[in-house]
């Protein structure tokens, strides 16, 4: 039997006001606290943009609501109740962690694995939903609600149409200040953000889906011995590594490398599939271009790729391994940390059939929320530590805690692969790190990464890279011959050259090294 609340029948239209003013109060006061906040208005101008724009809203979630149970009836229902849900998700992480759900952070998700997402999960996230997510649902699916005639349907439809017609018009002189701040807006206005940025994603992927773009053919010029491992850290910022004055310890035994060079750089993006795409392409651009892996396989290197992470871009060669897959191979490792990626390398090396060989290790050491799952117990030198991003917002010191714990981990794995690559005199060879991305830790109440290239902070892009040549293996460019600050492409074309590898897709302005 249903609730008494739910038994007496309301019109259509006063269903979808109480949707819609739902909508608004529940799910977009941060839209309007941005608004109020980054307004270039003043007084009764700012008041008057305020109210035209709860206008818009109230109108357009309004004809939202009439057309999807006016037209699909119980199906619209079912609708409106799975986007409270998603609505009460997307505005907790905008209230947790600041993200602006953006096509970027609709990517994040598409891309993310269970066992990252879990990180969420905790006790204020489900009370959330239950409060905000649950109980609108449950009025969505429970109350009923009258038939509305066509006619009138329509009408109305059209009348909510010429109102947000008329009030864009009256704020004309708004345009642009709106054009400047659309990512934000857009990006905190439920539900309006993840549906449109949704529908963006899906059509980003179908267009990947098409062929790389073929690079020239390029060909191996000597019979040199090497081997180049390029590791591609992930959420690594710059602020938090010693070798870039950092006041904590946290690179202890890179700090005493000889011959470790360690440069300035930035990164092109701040969410690891864009990032390591520009790693690993020539250049900076839209499309999809043949990779560096992919080009160095097809040009006769011998190309190893072991991962940890995901999100990567396509990878065409014969061996991609996961860590999973290390794991059975090596049944006495510990698979869930990155240490995996460097088991029986050294042999895999020295067994190579060719003569130049690139590996890529692509890690997840510093990803979030969880740093402290990153690393094994061993390295957590500074303590106490958080257990997760949304525990670290009460107690910054932690997470930074577990977030060095994780570089120190990082320092430890890099400063393995150079002292193996050291002892293998059989072979020149050049160690190359450099991070997709950085990460937030709380600056100004920001966490995490994934905010788009224009807002994002310094720490979500300022990135660590360092490199690492064996005695007598090619020079570095004077450093009046190099930018100050570097680019993530200067990667590939450094790359080809450690490889010996002539490529009419060759700049040798973005080469580190001399030819």
């Amino acid at each position: 039997m249903k609730s008494l609340l739910f038994r007496k029948p309301i019109s259509l239209y006063a269903f979808s006001s109480i949707v819609s003013i739902g909508t608004l109060l529940l799910y977009n006061l941060p839209f309007f606290g941005y608004v109020a906040d980054n307004s270039n208005e003043t007084g009764a101008a700012k008041f008057f943009l305020t109210a035209s724009l709860v206008v818009v809203m109230l109108v357009l979630n309004f004809m939202m609501a009439c057309l999807a149970v006016g037209l699909l009836r119980k199906v619209g229902r079912v609708l409106l109740a799975i986007l409270s849900l998603i609505n009460a998700t997307a505005v907790y992480f905008v209230y947790t962690y600041n993200v602006i759900i953006d096509e970027v952070t609709i990517g994040n998700v598409f891309n993310t694995r269970y066992s990252e997402a879990s990180g969420f999960f905790s006790w204020s996230l489900w009370l959330f939903l239950i409060g905000f997510g649950v109980l609108p649902a449950l009025f969505c699916l429970l109350q009923p609600v009258a038939r509305a005639k066509a006619k009138r349907l329509a009408t109305v439809c059209a009348a909510s149409l010429a109102i947000v017609l008329v009030t864009a018009l009256l704020n004309i002189g708004q345009t642009l200040w709106i054009s400047q701040h659309d990512t934000e807006l857009g990006g905190l206005l439920q539900p309006w953000s993840y549906l449109v940025n949704t529908c963006r994603v899906v059509s980003i992927n179908q267009g990947k889906k098409a062929e790389e773009i073929k690079l020239p053919d390029g060909r191996i010029t000597d019979r040199e011995k090497t081997v180049v491992v390029l590791v591609i850290g992930e959420s690594a910022r710059k602020a938090n590594f010693q070798l870039y004055g950092y006041r904590r310890p946290t690179n202890p035994l890179l700090s005493r490398q000889q011959g470790l060079r360690v440069l300035q750089a930035t990164s092109c993006a701040t969410y690891t599939t864009a990032g390591t795409k520009a790693i690993l392409e020539p250049k900076n651009s839209s499309d999809l271009y043949e990779l560096l892996p992919n080009y160095a396989f097809r040009t006769g290197a011998d190309v190893l790729w072991r991962t940890s992470n995901w999100g990567e871009p396509p990878i065409h060669i014969d061996e991609y391994v996961n860590n999973l897959e290390l794991g059975e191979q090596y049944p006495d490792a510990d698979f869930k940390h990155d240490e995996i990626l460097l088991q029986g390398l050294r042999e895999r090396i020295a067994s190579s059939p060719k003569d130049k060989l690139l590996v890529v290790l692509h890690t997840s050491t510093s990803h979030g929320p969880k740093y402290v799952d990153k690393y094994p117990k061993r390295f957590e030198v500074f303590k106490p530590v958080a257990a997760n991003v949304e525990e670290g917002e009460k107690h910054l010191d932690r997470l930074v805690n577990a977030y060095d714990n994780t570089i120190c981990y990082t320092d430890f794995l890099l400063d393995s692969l150079i002292n193996m690559l050291r002892d293998m005199t059989d072979r020149h060879s050049a160690l190359i790190f450099i991070s997709d991305h950085g990460e937030s830790l709380g600056e100004n109440k920001i966490f995490m990464h994934g905010l788009p290239m224009k807002v994002a902070p310094k720490e979500q892009y300022e990135i660590p890279f360092l490199v690492w040549l064996s005695d007598g293996f090619r020079q570095y460019k004077p450093q009046s011959q190099l930018p100050n600050v570097l680019e993530q492409h200067y990667v590939f074309h450094s790359v080809l050259n450690l490889l010996s590898i002539e490529s009419p897709s060759y700049d040798k302005d973005y080469d580190i090294f001399q030819r």
